[in-house]
């Protein structure tokens, strides 16, 4: 995607403070990258190897990427790999889906298989401790999927230990509040693409737009035959959050779909870890 449709790549630094985080992963980096969408179409190969460099440059301690790898078609994750294996990082990369990942019946078998292939750990309803065991990190599958069941997945975990939870959809974030999560990881909005300064995300008022919109006409008009809902929660779009006592980040993802971006740039998150 042309950069007058994506805007220039951003580089977005926070520090998030996690309560009984052990000093020995005080300062610890974390690279954040989601929802590529690497097809031809709507991801630059510019913008894919600055986003790869970029990560590099910050020494990250753990690579994190948040799904949406390819756009429903799984074939170009083959492409993809040959440029994330260049991926840097002390602990690893570990990965979730996305819904696009799993769109045909063999797609989540063929996009885990490549990742895996150049040494990406991709987690479904699994725990890993790339930093230990002090700080799990849970993966969970793509909440649009069947399989997503957080219960047995988050009832292992000792309550007293921080942990760090990758969804890729943010509304799984109400469903997480049954739990601990010191800070949940997604992405899926694309930032909502175009926002309007002031007021949010453009999507939310198309979406309010068409449910008002009799179903004989929305299927007269081209762009409003398919009203399908990103996500409920439109005011967690992008950025940093708190869902009641966790806390979530949404990275704005780095591929664009058609109409393009406005006031929301794509993305590559740095996170450092600290202690309260």
């Amino acid at each position: 995607m042309h950069w007058l449709l994506s805007g220039p790549l951003s580089i977005e630094k926070l520090t998030v403070n996690i309560t009984g985080l052990p000093a020995s992963l005080q300062g610890k980096k974390l690279v954040q990258l989601s929802d590529f969408h690497y097809d031809g179409l709507r991801l630059s190969e510019e913008m894919l190897e600055k986003a790869i460099a970029l990560t590099n440059q910050a020494e990250p301690d753990l690579v994190l990427l948040t799904g949406d790898y390819v756009t429903d078609d799984p074939t170009p994750i083959h492409q993809l790999i040959l440029r994330l294996k260049h991926l840097q990082s002390r602990s690893g990369i570990y990965a979730v889906l996305g819904n696009h990942d799993i769109h045909y019946k063999h797609a989540k078998a063929e996009v885990t298989d490549a990742l895996t292939s150049i040494g990406i750990h991709v987690l479904w309803n699994e725990i890993a401790y790339p930093l230990g065991k002090e700080l799990p990190l849970v993966g969970l599958a793509d909440s649009w999927s069947r399989e997503f069941n957080p219960v047995p997945v988050m009832n292992q975990l000792n309550p007293d230990i921080p942990r760090i939870v990758l969804s890729h959809n943010p509304d799984s974030a109400e469903i997480l509040q049954t739990w601990r999560v010191d800070l949940q990881l997604s992405g899926h909005t694309h930032g909502g693409q175009i926002m309007i300064p002031g007021i949010g995300p453009a999507m939310f008022f198309y979406e309010k737009l068409t449910e008002k919109i009799p179903r004989k006409v929305r299927h007269r008009v081209p762009f409003l035959q398919e009203n399908i809902s990103v996500v409920k929660h439109w005011e967690w779009a992008q950025g940093f959050h708190r869902i009641g006592k966790n806390q979530l980040y949404v990275n704005r993802g780095l591929g664009t779909y058609l109409p393009g971006r406005l006031f929301c740039r794509p993305e590559v998150t740095i996170i450092t870890l600290q202690g309260e």
